[in-house]
């Protein structure tokens, strides 16, 4: 996709809003399996130390720049273009798409308590969304007994498109083990969920734009989060600032 680049190995589509409901709606009217995936700093740490993760990943169909680190990382490396596109963002405009095409949607992960506030928080922002379906699978791994009924309930419901929330890496490794069995476009949105549901605080639009979301999360989740950040952002920053320093001096001089 024009615009891609590479960050710490793994391959990021920073595209807007707009291109990015294109495409998926376009996808929606595929009878074929699509996975579209939201990167964090959190997802590309996880690529790069599981070379079976990132190759799931390089099969993906569009990995739009969540993290605000991974769109600022994205520009570095020479996509003037990146467009910063939070997952929960481009879940409501997606289902605001939807809502005007009449595509029906389903809602597969976090609780139901969640999910029935979740659903009701939809649909007085898109009062006419068709929510085909919301499931909330045990948070345990699920034998292949256990999951063919809700296999089978996401594809008899119609959905086009299934908003996947259930944490990184998971979320993506069930995707992508699944496509192949679901004929619909699959969204991984992660805490977007809980955010929409307003059962998790939303850092300030002033903190979301200068890359502080994840100081502002941590204030809120200390104990649930404090071992990601110390294991992942701190050498996210020290890798890409060697491999910034690498592309730069590999470009030729009329280009720096």
């Amino acid at each position: 996709m024009k615009g891609s680049r590479r960050v710490l190995g793994m391959r990021v589509d920073p595209v807007g809003p707009e291109d990015a409901v294109a495409l998926v709606m376009r996808w929606t009217d595929e009878l074929r399996g699509r996975v579209i995936c939201a990167a964090n700093v959190h997802m590309v740490m996880e690529a790069r130390g599981d070379p079976d993760f990132q190759a799931c990943m390089a099969r993906g169909d569009l990995i739009v720049a969540d993290g605000r680190p991974v769109w600022l990382a994205c520009r570095l490396l020479g996509s003037t273009g990146a467009r910063h596109l939070r997952g929960q963002d481009l879940m409501m405009n997606l289902c605001t798409a939807a809502e005007r095409r009449g595509t029906p949607i389903a809602l597969f992960g976090s609780t139901e308590d969640v999910l029935a506030d979740l659903q009701r928080v939809l649909l007085q922002q898109c009062p006419r969304l068709s929510i085909a379906l919301a499931l909330a699978p045990p948070f345990r791994p699920l034998t292949s007994e256990e999951e063919a009924p809700m296999l089978a309930e996401l594809r008899d419901s119609g959905a086009r498109i299934v908003f996947v929330a259930l944490g990184c890496p998971k979320q993506e490794r069930w995707m992508f083990q699944h496509r192949a069995q679901l004929d619909c476009a699959m969204v991984g949105v992660g805490a977007a969920f809980e955010m929409l549901a307003g059962r998790s605080r939303v850092a300030p639009v002033w903190m979301q734009r200068a890359g502080l979301e994840w100081a502002f999360r941590l204030v809120i989740e200390p104990r649930r989060l404090w071992r990601r950040y110390a294991r992942h952002n701190v050498p996210f920053v020290v890798l890409f600032a060697r491999q910034w320093i690498r592309s730069l001096r590999s470009r030729p001089k009329s280009d720096l």
